[in-house]
């Protein structure tokens, strides 16, 4: 078969690969019969324009007519770039997974370092770990971060260690970096030199953001396809991130229209079963 070429978010135009597209409907929960089907139909559909995103909307159109549960978790990486565009959504939904892990968290807050005062976008304890840890949210999924951004965390955070230590002896502090996209390679070897802990959508290999998303169940409200954009602009401005908190209190619906709310309730409940 003869090379197949697509455009990615970052502009660069590489080789389709089926194996890709194959492997995040397989993420989503797709059944192989399923997975076929829906790679057929796109094969016969590919053009020499096609870009990555066009493949993306048109595997979740398939899912959707399917399965919402299917489409709600292959729609998780795009879901989480909506949780901007200021970031704060996103800082509340990291915070939520640490919560999942029983840690004690505080989400935007400002800490006494050494010499100056920081900003920190979350603070997470637990039997003695104290996670000081800086969120980068973007909206271009093809946007890496680079060394710059550990070399300025990293300094933050020794301020702030240096600050704290006098009255935490026997705490151990860990300095996390989360983005929603991923990091450059120079990145990656200065956090791994000085054990700062980098979290992205595919990095480390185990216990990644996706990884961390699948195995709690905590979907963000921007999976969801019953929600408008506007609906879902609502309740992250009340600070509402998770399909979860839906479902435990259906009262936050009150902004939207009465009659979506068996809906979006229903679709919550689908995409966070087992």
């Amino acid at each position: 078969m003869a090379q197949r070429w697509v455009k990615k978010a970052s502009g660069e135009v590489v080789e389709f690969r089926e194996e890709k597209l194959r492997q995040s409907l397989f993420n989503s929960g797709a059944s192989e019969e399923l997975i076929v089907r829906i790679q057929q139909k796109i094969d016969q559909e590919l053009t020499e324009t096609t870009t990555t995103r066009e493949i993306y909307k048109r595997a979740y159109q398939l899912l959707r007519a399917s399965s919402s549960k299917l489409a709600g978790k292959y729609k998780l990486k795009t879901a989480i770039l909506e949780l901007g565009p200021s970031g704060y959504p996103f800082e509340r939904f990291m915070g939520k997974l640490f919560e999942y892990q029983g840690f004690d968290v505080a989400v935007g807050i400002e800490m006494n370092g050494r010499c100056l005062s920081h900003e920190v976008d979350i603070s997470a304890k637990k039997d003695g770990l104290w996670i000081i840890g800086e969120c980068k949210h973007h909206s271009n999924p093809g946007y890496k971060s680079d060394v710059k951004t550990p070399l300025y965390v990293h300094s933050r955070f020794n301020d702030i260690v240096n600050g704290l230590k006098p009255d935490n002896k026997r705490q151990k502090f860990e300095c996390w970096i989360m983005t929603n996209t991923r990091f450059t390679s120079d990145a990656e070897q200065y956090a791994g030199c000085y054990g700062l802990k980098l979290l992205s959508w595919d990095y480390p290999g185990k216990g990644n953001l996706r990884e961390r998303i699948e195995l709690s169940g905590l979907y963000p409200i921007t999976c969801l396809y019953s929600l408008t954009r506007k609906e879902k602009e609502t309740l992250l401005a009340d600070n509402i991130v998770l399909c979860r908190e839906l479902i435990e209190n259906p009262e936050l619906l009150a902004p939207i229209d009465k009659r979506k709310h068996a809906k979006i309730l229903n679709e919550s409940g689908n995409l966070c079963s087992d």
